[in-house]
């Protein structure tokens, strides 16, 4: 599947479920509830342990699922998610080379940014997307000032967006949402699974009611 492909997965879903674990042991567990809720495009965080073979993990069970890498603050962690199968990166930083690294490995990145002047730079270098992060603290009053002059930008909120708000942060200009407030450890029953599966389905029909 080539970068442009992916991108209009991306676009169509306009929800990127993170996965950050301590665990990685239950990675495969949450993925799985994840995919049983509906989810279509999931990143596993480069803090999570061992997070390049759950990547390479989820790849091979779940191939009609996109599985990206979140976290991604250096060249060395891009690389190491690029081999074990990352079918696009996550960063919570600008990096233009990191830009540069994924489009030569033919998958699309979401780049880190808050400030005006970081995502007109992350933007002007190429990233296929920008994650407006930490968006929560900034809220959605923040969002719409940014959109104001930088309407063309395709904007990801990413950063304890809840449920009830949802529909408030794509009315204010986001293209999408990075959701990670449905997770919760440690996962020691099949009651936290359900948990995991029911609010990817609740956030992923919000999504829809868009």
């Amino acid at each position: 599947m080539n970068r442009t492909r992916l991108v209009e997965i991306i676009q169509k879903e306009k929800l990127i479920f993170v996965t950050r674990l301590k665990d990685h042991t239950k990675a495969q567990l949450v993925i799985s509830s994840l995919v049983a809720g509906g989810a279509k495009v999931m990143e596993i965080t480069s803090n999570t342990p061992n997070f390049a073979e759950e990547i390479s993990k989820a790849r091979k069970a779940f191939p009609n699922v996109l599985i990206g890498a979140g976290t991604v603050i250096n060249k060395q962690v891009a690389k190491a998610a690029i081999k074990a199968g990352a079918q696009f990166l996550v960063t919570p930083n600008t990096s233009k080379k990191l830009i540069s690294l994924a489009h030569k490995n033919g998958i699309p990145i979401l780049m880190g940014a808050l400030t005006p002047s970081e995502v007109c730079n992350a933007w002007e270098a190429g990233a296929d997307f920008v994650k407006l992060f930490p968006a929560d603290i900034m809220g959605i009053p923040y969002l719409k000032s940014i959109k104001a002059p930088l309407n063309k930008v395709n904007l990801f909120a990413v950063g304890s967006i809840n449920l009830d708000d949802v529909k408030e942060w794509f009315d204010s200009g986001a293209q999408g949402i990075g959701i990670a407030s449905i997770l919760r450890e440690p996962i020691e029953t099949d009651e936290d699974l359900d948990y995991i599966k029911q609010n990817a389905a609740n956030f992923i029909l919000k999504v829809k009611e868009v």
